[in-house]
């Protein structure tokens, strides 16, 4: 119990310690009028497109005029092309000038993305305008809703998990499992009822302080993420009056093992599961039907696998004076089997709708995260596979204790034990449970891990919309705050007849520290223009700092690096190589300012 005890200090700590703001998933596609754009005269709206659908709120946008005075706009409102636009209009003309466009939406699967976007009428213009370049979200307000996160897929785990085990392992006594059922439950009912109050502060940016207003808490009702709390909340009261139902003696048409109860627990886990799923990353993108139906699978098959491994766990720490049936671990070994299966088919489909190519494998966030999650699983088959071997190996147990153990006859769960003559039953083989408990307990340990990097993973920008929002030349919108990039075009001309044109070059999120770099090259004719070789370098003369290289690669339609360092504030100078052939190329360079 002592290893227990720290093994749960250990992941609380490791769960405070990922409570990261979450990464915005929804991208910036592309906007009318463009960013940067100069126009003759007033645009009548504003219109964004993102990689998915969005959620708009009611001050999903604010407009500056180049004096800092808020300009009237129309409601937030839907584009004609669907959802996954978002349109604000103007009632009159907006005169001339540089205008500042910022704003506040929410992806499909639940997280803010905000960012800002500038225009002019007749000619640019200074202006004056400020928009707020704090993070997405309040940062206490972030880091809560993740615990939120982290404690709610631990407890559908341990929930599903656990009655799955009494239910198909049929352990001779099921009493020590009772506890962990109702802390899973109460654990998971307290996480939901936590992240609908919380969830309107979440998606607005705004302090925890203002989670009990009556209105936003109207709001997040009837918003789709709140409605997925409210009726997850409604399926764990079923499930409370089922369990119920049982404890109080009348089910005994209903045993665990029964084919009735076996197909309401299945149905109210898939239920339980399809809640994450209409609110993370299957809800958006392509495929969702299918996608839905892989995710809610990979669900309940980690559920059974990591909440069945700390009931045995926890079966096996209380199997002192009664050694567990061999049966029961060989029960679990199956499930257990089935839901690797599972886990490696779903977790294969989606790798690939997320990732979208091999190369966003190694460059993208998403992508090595998938990695770090693989390596965990292949430690875990390691720890399961040993476990399979302690149960195949019998423990060499004392010939009175085998005698005790011959004697004794598991009947139903919770049923006592009844003594028989030895003639009667052949001894039980018994595994080794020393071991056995060891090798569980390791694999507890490394599927909770896989677990918290599963949910940081829904909270992790898809490497799919992450190449669609930079070949776009948007650039992705950023989670850290708004505004959400550095854009510059740079023209270039190698002195060759269609050896000319311009290269789009987004520096995100343009200011002191690391920045991550995407350029897409365009030809002549003003489309994407595939290059052999892009370089980029920057220099801050007046601090004599550089030439600093950013390595960029070619990841198909666009060139980027995820990080070059820019230390100091200043006007850097970038120096851009262009190579259109063997023989030809350019250097050209731009000014650019990183801000502190």
């Amino acid at each position: 119990m002592r290893t227990l005890a720290l093994l749960g200090t250990l992941l609380t700590a490791l769960f405070l310690a990922s409570a990261a703001p979450a990464s915005a998933h929804a991208a910036l596609r592309g906007s009318d009028p463009a960013d940067g754009a100069v126009l003759k005269s007033s645009p009548g709206s504003v219109t964004l497109t993102f990689t998915e659908s969005v959620g708009l709120l009611d001050d999903s946008f604010r407009v500056y005029d180049p004096t800092n005075h808020r300009v009237t706009t129309g409601d937030p409102e839907h584009g004609p092309a669907g959802s996954d636009t978002a349109r604000i209009t103007f009632p009159k003309e907006l005169g001339t000038g540089t205008f500042t466009v910022a704003w506040r939406v929410v992806s499909a699967d639940s997280h803010p993305v905000s960012g800002a976007l500038t225009f002019s009428v007749g000619k640019p213009s200074a202006t004056t305008a400020a928009v707020p370049t704090g993070p997405v979200e309040n940062p206490a307000t972030g880091s809560l809703y993740n615990i939120g996160r982290y404690v709610a897929y631990l407890a559908v785990a341990l929930l599903i998990g656990t009655v799955a085990f009494i239910a198909v392992c049929r352990p001779p006594d099921a009493a020590p499992l009772r506890k962990p059922i109702r802390t899973a439950w109460w654990a998971l009912l307290a996480a939901t009822l936590f992240l609908f109050v919380l969830r309107s502060p979440y998606e607005e940016g705004t302090s925890p302080a203002t989670a009990f207003d009556l209105s936003a808490l109207a709001r997040t009702a009837t918003g789709r993420p709140g409605l997925v709390l409210l009726a997850r909340v409604a399926l764990l009261a079923v499930t409370a009056g089922l369990y119920a139902f049982f404890r109080r003696g009348r089910a005994d048409r209903l045993r665990p093992s029964s084919r009735p109860f076996l197909v309401t627990a299945a149905v109210l886990a898939v239920a339980l599961a399809l809640t994450w799923a209409t609110a993370e990353h299957a809800s958006a993108g392509i495929q969702v039907p299918l996608a839905m139906t892989s995710s809610v699978l990979h669900l309940l098959a980690m559920s059974l696998w990591l909440g069945g491994l700390t009931a045995l766990l926890t079966t096996l720490y209380r199997a002192t004076a009664t050694p567990l049936p061999a049966v029961v671990v060989t029960r679990f070994s199956r499930v257990a089997f089935a839901s690797v299966t599972v886990l490696v088919v779903t977790g294969v489909y989606q790798s690939w709708r997320g990732l979208g190519s091999w190369q966003a494998l190694t460059d993208t966030t998403y992508g090595r995260l998938l990695l770090v999650k693989l390596g965990a699983v292949t430690l875990l088959l390691a720890a399961a596979s040993q476990s399979r071997r302690w149960t195949a190996k019998p423990a060499s147990v004392p010939a009175a204790a085998a005698a005790t153990t011959r004697d004794r006859v598991p009947q139903t769960v919770g049923a006592p034990l009844t003594e028989t003559p030895p003639a009667a039953a052949e001894p039980a083989p018994t595994p080794d449970h020393r071991a056995l408990r060891r090798s569980v307990l390791a694999e507890v340990a490394i599927g909770v891990a896989v677990l918290v990097i599963t949910t940081i993973l829904t909270g992790t920008l898809p490497g799919r919309a992450a190449a669609e929002a930079a070949e776009s030349g948007t650039g992705t919108a950023a989670a850290g705050g708004i505004p959400a990039a550095s854009v510059a075009m740079v023209p270039f001309d190698v002195g060759t007849p269609n050896g000319h044109g311009k290269v789009q070059i987004t520096l995100d999120p343009g200011r002191v520290g690391d920045n991550s770099v995407q350029a897409v090259v365009f030809g002549p004719d003003n489309g994407i223009s595939a290059v052999p070789e892009l370089r980029l370098s920057f220099t801050l003369t007046a601090q004599k700092i550089g030439p600093l290289p950013a390595d960029l690669t070619d990841r198909g339609g666009y060139w980027a690096t995820d990080s070059v360092n820019l230390p100091i504030a200043g006007e850097w100078t970038m120096n851009l190589t262009v190579r259109v052939s063997d023989l030809d190329q350019v250097t050209v360079a731009k000014k650019i300012r990183i801000t502190g």
